[in-house]
């Protein structure tokens, strides 16, 4: 599956939070100066093209629904992350995140043990 750009990935956590949404609903969780109606609808649009999204269609409008949850998301971002910098190796990316100490030795301990937990159930 395609990545996303940040603002596809903003306009993803909307529906994630919100559920399904019509483009004129989005509008409303933004600031001024908001986003272009059609600008919005355009990177919707890119969404569903992606396989992010799909539509209901309501009249002469559609309202979106997200068909991947943030949870799948997340597990395939980090894949592509491992695949892409540390040559699909888990264990060098454990190790890249111990070595530049942005996991401290008891927060490793921790996930083993957590790991060691799951794996007994």
């Amino acid at each position: 599956m395609k990545g996303l750009t940040t603002k596809e990935e903003e306009l993803m956590t909307f529906f994630w939070k919100k559920g399904p949404l019509f483009v004129k609903e989005i509008l409303a969780f933004y600031e001024e100066p908001r986003p272009h109606f059609n600008t919005l609808s355009t990177i919707v649009r890119g969404l569903e093209e992606k396989g992010y999204l799909k539509h209901q269609v309501y009249g002469n409008t559609y309202q979106y629904y997200a068909v991947i949850d943030e949870e799948g998301f997340r597990k395939g971002t980090l894949k592509n992350v491992i695949s892409k910098y540390f040559n699909n190796s888990y264990l060098s990316a454990v190790s890249s995140l111990v070595k530049e100490e942005d996991i401290s030795l008891a927060e490793l301990k921790e996930l083993i043990d957590e790991v060691e937990k799951a794996n007994k159930q």
